[in-house]
């Protein structure tokens, strides 16, 4: 009897994300991609860490301190993980300034830029960089002396400083400014471009903060804190004003992981462990730059298009083209692919909306929007006009709260409904709902995504969004609606499934439905496309589908705590993650059934949190021309052998073998190539169809 409860089955989930920044910190090596576009890869690599330390890890510690000696589904405690994650952590920094300093760098230097240090700055340069500081750094910078009447600073989340060692074992701290550039552009000769870090100009100047007391040393270092917010919305009597207090906490968190210069001197790196209580796996030595992010600025910095990608303009989405969208979305279900198609139709969706008299109300789920949002503006138009207008603002999506909050009161201000979403529950589902007048009376038309309202990131997330005006999905879609705005209970969905009532339950019977048909010798299939695999229920059910000969084909781009190749269990189960120029997102989930397959949609990965603790929605796509669009897909996903990689026994992951193969084939590039060639021709015959009737009265 096979035990599904073995901890030789799972995956450590922190361990498995580790792998996921892996993948992407070898697209930075990988040299197929334009130089800037590595160091772009580079500074993700940097980022998705800082949200890791501040999150994850910061949790493990938190229940670490209260002495937890919980099991995760891989058998680990949470100190046996801290230790895991502290171990493959140096690691990966080690390949990561191993490609910074080996590969990117000297390829830098070889297109005319280099970064400088301040001993190789020329006589003009150094002219230049001591201007500088003396009229726009010296202003701003604070020296911060620690002593017994002045302790040791409380520094901000993430911020770049200085330690400063001075005669008689005395030290200082200098925050290296954040409201200039940290990469200053430097007077250079022959077209060459040069370089200097701003932390440089500051060490060379060092000794004028602090008069006549003589500087023996000033070293980088950089603290990572603890950015979890934790909000008691029980108690809460005021959720926004709770969530803005927590904000306001969240930079002064405790140090998770220290970062310092690899040739600090041993006095001042005792001085900062101690200051900081940090523990010797949480720090880490740095070879060269702290804090990657930083390399994002160089694109904008450099004005070199031939060091980037080649511009991929989303391309416009036929069936909206010079057509009312509502009399678009009347006659048949569109299905929208991001970012290859534009998003441009979602925002005019709320801006008609919010203009069309016959428009009565617009109801609309919002957890991530940009800082310019068009969308907020349509809704706030709409509300002017009179429509009803009701957002839900998530103001728990993490790192967005402020932003979410500073939107919530100017959809109020304007005369928008706006809520909040339910107690101990994220709202996380993509929904747009528009009520609409008409001959035969009231039709309601939506939008179902399974990626956020954000106008920027669809741009650079794949995601999927569907176009309905069926009158059975908009009266789930109403429902929803009236359950986070009410006291209304979940009904029986018609044609949805939403977490947290029924999600888990629609998925584990359509899987274990494929198990019973492998069973009795009929067509059985799982594919599903997500970001992440976690939920031990779901995967348990997928062992068991395996073992009964169901072939499953998982996408999932990052955590994967399901294990391939265990003898038995896990032999039918292939895993692979696409890592490529655009952020995999789509959620897409398909059943073979028997012959009659089931193809739905969602904004929910496989993990506990999207099936127990957040408000989600799975939504069925019925129509054949659109079930084959999903299809060619998921077809096309799985025929990717240039940027898939292949989950492997011990949990690492592997390239595609192209050994033999007939094409190399990029899914995200054929995407595009297709809607770019499926609108010319459309242009075409468009134009064709105007021209005909000219030519044959002419003939």
């Amino acid at each position: 009897m096979i035990n599904l409860e073995n901890k030789d089955y799972y995956y450590n989930r922190e361990l498995s994300w580790l792998e996921f920044n892996i993948r992407v910190l070898e697209e930075a090596i990988d040299k197929s991609h334009p130089l800037l576009e590595r160091f772009n890869f580079l500074a993700i690599t940097a980022s998705n860490m800082d949200e890791f330390f501040m999150v994850r890890v910061a949790g493990l510690i938190t229940q670490q301190y209260l002495g937890s000696k919980k099991l995760d589904p891989a058998g680990m405690t949470a100190s046996e993980q801290v230790l895991a994650i502290s171990e493959k952590v140096h690691s990966i920094v080690k390949r990561q300034y191993n490609c910074l300093n080996k590969m990117l760098l000297p390829m830098l230097e070889e297109n005319g830029i280099k970064i400088l240090k301040f001993n190789e700055l020329s006589k003009e340069q150094k002219s230049y960089v001591k201007t500088y500081f003396n009229t726009t750094l010296y202003p701003i910078l604070t020296p911060m002396a620690i002593d017994q009447s002045r302790p040791f600073p409380l520094l901000a989340n993430k911020s770049l400083n200085l330690i400063i060692e001075l005669k008689e074992e005395r030290f200082a701290v200098v925050q290296v400014p954040s409201v200039v550039p940290r990469i200053v552009k430097l007077p250079s000769e022959n077209g060459k471009v040069e370089l200097i870090f701003l932390e440089e100009i500051v060490k060379a100047y060092i000794e004028k903060l602090f008069n006549e007391n003589e500087v023996l040393s000033a070293f980088c270092f950089r603290i990572t804190r603890d950015a979890d917010l934790e909000i008691d919305e029980e108690d809460s009597r005021d959720l926004l004003s709770e969530i803005e207090d927590s904000i306001k906490q969240r930079k002064w968190g405790a140090p998770v992981r220290l970062e310092i210069e690899k040739n600090i001197c041993e006095s001042s790196f005792s001085f900062l462990q101690k200051q900081l209580e940090i523990k010797e796996h949480e720090v880490y030595l740095i070879e060269d730059i702290i804090d990657l992010t930083t390399l994002f600025s160089l694109r904008g910095i450099l004005d070199r298009p031939d060091l980037c990608d080649e511009p991929m303009p989303p391309i416009p989405v036929i069936d909206f083209e010079e057509r009312d969208m509502f009399d678009a979305i009347k006659e048949k279900d569109i299905l929208m692919h991001h970012p290859y198609q534009s998003f441009e139709p979602v925002v005019n969706f709320v801006r008609q909306s919010a203009k069309d008299k016959n428009v009565l109300a617009i109801k609309q789920t919002l957890y991530r929007v940009s800082s310019n949002s068009p969308i907020i503006k349509a809704l706030i138009e709409a509300a002017e006009n009179g429509k009803q207008v009701t957002v839900l603002v998530e103001l728990k999506a993490r790192f967005d709260e402020e932003n979410n909050i500073n939107w919530a009161k100017k959809l109020e201000k304007a005369g928008c409904h706006v809520i909040y979403g339910l107690v101990g529950l994220k709202t996380h589902c993509k929904l747009c709902l528009v009520v609409r007048r008409e001959e035969e009376g009231i039709v309601r038309y939506c939008h179902l995504g399974t990626g956020n309202y954000n106008d920027k990131t669809a741009k650079l997330y794949t995601d999927l969004g569907l176009f309905t005006c069926n009158e059975t999905i908009g009266e789930d879609i109403s429902a929803i609606f009236n359950c986070l705005s009410g006291y209304a209970k979940y009904p029986h969905w018609n044609k949805i499934a939403a977490a947290p009532t029924d999600l888990r339950e629609m998925f584990i019977k359509n899987i274990e439905n494929e198990e019973k048909n492998a069973r009795e010798g009929k067509e059985a299939k799982i594919i599903a496309k997500m970001n992440s695999l976690v939920d031990t229920g779901i995967i348990k059910a997928l062992y068991k589908a395996s073992m009964a000969g169901v072939k499953i084909e998982l996408i999932v781009r990052g955590i994967c705590c399901l294990k391939t190749g265990i003898e038995d269990v896990s032999e039918n189960i292939t895993v692979r993650s696409i890592v490529g120029r655009f952020l995999e997102h789509s959620r897409i989930y398909y059943f073979e059934n028997g012959g009659n397959y089931k193809i739905y949609l969602s904004s929910a990965d496989w993990m506990n949190r999207n099936l127990d603790s957040r408000v989600e929605v799975a939504f069925p796509i019925e129509s054949d021309e659109l079930k084959k669009k999903v299809i060619d897909i998921i077809d096309i996903t799985l025929r990717d052998n240039l940027k898939a990689k292949i989950q492997q026994e011990d949990g690492s992951y592997k390239a595609v073998d192209k050994r033999g193969a007939r094409e190399i084939l990029s899914s995200q590039m054929e995407f595009y190539k297709i809607a770019k060639r499926d609108y010319d021709k459309f242009k075409k015959e468009s134009s064709n169809d105007i021209f005909t009737p000219i030519l044959a009265e002419e003939k």
